[in-house]
């Protein structure tokens, strides 16, 4: 992984400053007290942060970096969707001495390819390190239940992209593309991420008549454009054209619905009725300018423009366009429908309110759709008196002990205070859906924050284990262990309020190592009763058990006694 010293481009070079800023604010979060590991670790973990979108500190809980750590450095797990879980694998060769022609290397890839034959096989046996074992159990053992296994593998470095030989690999592979999707991430894509988005005017050529109206003092045009016009846009101006899109990250390929874009694009008679089969664009501008003395065919200037809705359309339809017109396929009578809206800059909680109506029918909820909701902005309030702060919005960038971000605090308290800690771990993506009323109806700022505090000491515990020979339930059970902990906190302190947030969270600090030491002992006794052999049992069993709900009723008999 390392080679002979070149000068370093800028975009590598301001990366290696990054880094060295990562470290120094979290060496405590960062394996290996060698310089140059602890360096290569914080560069997975800062790959992982810009390409998921996470804060760093949320970013290390999925470094997976060591020996025998079977090419996976990083890995992330989605909550399941329908029938599918997805699954992002990194893997990361950070070169000390930067030399600008390296590319990823191949045996790298070789090895992440026999991995992916290995590792979601629920039937193979494979060794890999005691952190990351119990973490592909789990998955294997979801697969076991039926979920299809869709994964994105990620090769980062601060080369070029792997060679042709490479490639060969990949594609003698033969994995299936709607379940294996290969990614290519480097210091160039990360500083673009970083970079100040940029106010964009483009030209957009519609095709036929259009509709425009104005009413309550907005205006918006509805028409129809050329997919190739749609390729071209992103040809120029790339990603920059989703800022404003919240799920813009998600990926292109790896997904059924995307793929079903892309076929529908690649069939010449679905190609023809495009217009028909998909939802359109959302786009928000400053302003559009066209000539109303046309009756057709009118060209648009947006001003300032975002596509808020169809970005996962518009980037299928950007890589379907461009791969098929190298082979001459005619795109002529290929059209999607786009609405365009003219909201002015100023009227953010209206564009945030649009953003919100053209997602709806689909079914990731985020927390970003419900930020200006009142009981988030109560929440925000009894958060300051408590000298805490809350983070609604995803974009308001704090961070540090006091801070609490609203979906911590919705899996915190749906395990302990609403005491669903199978539903907290497992139906993430519904935390802001269809559990959003049962996780925030009548939540005091004090219960949020204890909740919290709880599940960072539990979830402590399961990163930095105090033994060696800690239970083998570990791995799974903290959701559960933080109710354990919430419930024998909530008996003593009769309730939890503004009024008394001191004193409970003071009793916390000074039992909790009692009362995690018998939420342990309430979770041995409840798997005792479920399995005569425990804890002679497979991890891929174990990991299924903490997903059923049956587990909570002998827990509250056994905690009971």
């Amino acid at each position: 992984m390392f080679c002979a010293e070149k000068t370093m481009d800028i975009n590598a070079s301001m990366l290696d400053q990054m880094l060295e800023g990562e470290i120094s604010r979290h060496a405590d979060l960062l394996p290996y007290s060698d310089i140059q590991q602890r360096k290569s670790a914080a560069f997975v973990v800062f790959c992982m942060a810009k390409r998921l979108t996470l804060s760093f500190e949320e970013a290390t809980e999925y470094l997976m970096d060591g020996g025998d750590d079977a090419g996976i450095d990083g890995l992330y797990v989605q909550d399941a969707d329908g029938d599918e879980i997805h699954i992002t694998l990194f893997q990361a060769k950070y070169a000390r001495n930067f030399d600008a022609d390296q590319t990823f290397p191949e045996n790298a890839i070789l090895k992440t390819i026999s991995t992916i034959k290995e590792i979601f096989d629920p039937a193979h046996e494979f060794s890999v390190h005691q952190r990351l074992k119990p973490r592909l159990e789990e998955i294997r053992s979801l697969i076991r239940d039926g979920q299809l296994p869709v994964v994105r593998v990620v090769l980062c470095n601060n080369g070029k992209r792997w060679n042709t030989q490479a490639q060969h690999k990949i594609d003698q592979a033969a994995f299936p593309a709607d379940q294996v999707v290969w990614e290519y991430f480097n210091h160039d894509n990360i500083i673009e991420l970083l970079k100040t988005p940029k106010k964009l005017t483009v030209n957009l050529q519609l095709h036929g008549k259009i509709l425009e109206e104005t009413f309550n003092y907005k205006r918006v045009l509805i028409g129809k454009v050329n997919v190739e016009e749609i390729s071209r846009l992103f040809e120029e101006f790339g990603t920059q054209l989703l800022e404003g899109n919240i799920r813009r990250f998600l990926g292109i390929e790896g997904n059924r619905v995307n793929s079903a874009i892309i076929n529908a694009l690649k069939d010449e008679e679905q190609r023809n009725n495009f217009y028909f089969l998909n939802n359109g664009l959302a786009i928000v501008c400053n302003k559009f300018i066209y000539n109303g003395l046309q009756t057709e065919n009118h060209l648009v200037k947006l001003e300032d423009v975002r596509i808020i809705n169809g970005g996962q359309t518009s980037l299928s339809i950007a890589k379907t366009v461009g791969d098929c017109q190298k082979t001459g396929q005619d795109f002529s009578t290929c059209f999607v429908l786009v609405r365009i809206y003219e909201i002015s800059e100023s009227d953010r909680d209206f564009i945030r309110a649009v953003t919100r109506a053209t997602n709806s029918q689909n079914p990731v909820d985020l927390s970003d759709l419900h930020a200006n909701d009142d009981c988030q902005k109560t929440l925000e309030i009894g958060f300051q008196e408590l000298g805490f702060t809350y983070k609604r919005m995803r974009e308001e960038k704090v961070s540090g002990t006091a801070v609490m971000t609203s979906s911590v605090v919705a899996e915190a308290t749906l395990a302990i205070w609403r005491r669903c800690p199978h539903q907290a771990k497992f139906l993430r993506r519904e935390h802001f859906g269809k559990l959003y009323d049962k996780i925030f109806q009548n939540l005091n700022a004090a219960e949020a924050i204890i909740a919290v505090l709880i599940f960072r000491r539990v979830e402590n515990l399961r990163k930095r284990p105090e033994s060696d020979n800690s239970p083998m339930f570990l791995a799974y059970a903290s959701h559960y262990l933080a109710m354990l902990v919430g419930m024998q906190l909530l008996q003593d302190c009769r309730t939890i309020a503004l009024q008394n947030f001191a004193a409970s969270k003071a009793l916390l600090e000074a039992k909790f190592a009692d009362y995690y030491c018998q939420a342990q002992h309430s979770i041995e006794n409840a798997l005792s009763s479920l399995y005569v052999s425990y804890p002679a049992i497979s991890l891929q069993q174990l990991a299924a058990t903490f997903r059923r709900g049956d587990l909570l009723q002998i827990l509250a008999a056994t905690f009971c006694q």
